[in-house]
């Protein structure tokens, strides 16, 4: 039986140190406020009633495929205080992400941005320059361009700067968090999370209790 998913992607286990971000698959990401603030708006009777940030932070998501090339744009929600999307890397001339069964288990994780790395230079010794680098040692030297960090770097580096050009303070939240998406079951129960987000706010990991 085929692993490919979308006759694309094979990719069986990843662990972020062997992973290139620039490597053609899906990703799901979560990208919060600073201190889960909620900047985009409030949910009422079961619909998201976005705020003038909120609708910046939706705009400018839809903006992304036409600022960074080989990007495909599919489920995508804002909510009060984060938001969920999923996005594809098609590059012709990058590498798919396949053959990995070596790499390692698979999980969420959680990556500072291209526009935050830049002040922090590496510490670790496993990172100078007379030992072999992992994608993920290179990742933290050098974000390179059309990686899932710098699209979302630029993209959170919109929003932000609309918002404070139209006089509203907003942050967001250093971090964000990824995870890739290895085959056709795991697409649909993301997407279907996603298109849920908003009915299921009560029960999500973000809400804070303040709306109802």
């Amino acid at each position: 039986m085929s692993n490919k998913f979308q006759d694309k992607y094979r990719i069986s286990t990843t662990r972020l140190q062997k992973w290139d971000y620039s490597w053609n698959a899906l990703y799901f990401v979560t990208v919060c406020t600073k201190n889960k603030e909620q900047y985009f708006g409030e949910i009422k009777n079961g619909k998201m009633n976005l705020s003038n940030i909120g609708t910046l932070a939706d705009v400018f998501w839809h903006e992304i495929k036409h600022h960074s090339q080989h990007i495909d744009l599919d489920a995508f929600v804002v909510m009060p205080n984060h938001i969920h999307g999923i996005l594809s890397i098609n590059n012709p001339d990058k590498k798919n992400g396949n053959n990995l069964n070596e790499i390692g288990a698979a999980a969420d994780v959680e990556t500072r941005h291209a526009l935050s790395l830049e002040t922090q230079p590496p510490t670790n010794p496993i990172l100078s320059s007379n030992y072999p680098h992992s994608p993920g040692q290179k990742r933290f030297q050098n974000q390179g361009k059309n990686t899932l960090s710098s699209i979302l770097g630029s993209y959170k580096s919109a929003v932000t700067k609309h918002a404070h050009r139209l006089g509203y303070e907003f942050e967001w939240q250093t971090r964000f968090h990824d995870h890739i998406i290895r085959d056709a079951s795991s697409f649909q129960r993301i997407r279907n999370y996603i298109e849920t987000n908003v009915m299921n706010w009560d029960s999500d990991k973000f809400y804070d209790g303040i709306q109802s």
